[in-house]
């Protein structure tokens, strides 16, 4: 995921995030670190907090290196 680079990006500390998304500074810094999944609920969150949309917390693999699974591809 790409919360830290979005983060710092926009010049926040966890703890700017924290407040503007409603999460907790130590849930972040998991969540950050990979030491927690977040939910559904938590990265529309956190999102809301970085003003993005949610599939740019999740969508940073290049399509170069996703492989072949578009409908049609062969296997």
């Amino acid at each position: 995921m790409q919360i830290r680079r979005l983060r710092e990006e926009r010049g926040y500390s966890l703890e700017e995030l924290a407040e503007r998304s409603g999460l907790s500074f130590r849930g972040l810094i998991y969540i950050e670190h990979g030491q927690r999944s977040p939910s559904v609920l938590t990265l529309l969150d956190i999102a809301a907090g970085l003003d993005v949309e949610p599939g740019e917390l999740v969508n940073h693999i290049p399509r170069e290196e996703s492989g072949d699974s578009a409908p049609g591809g062969s296997r």
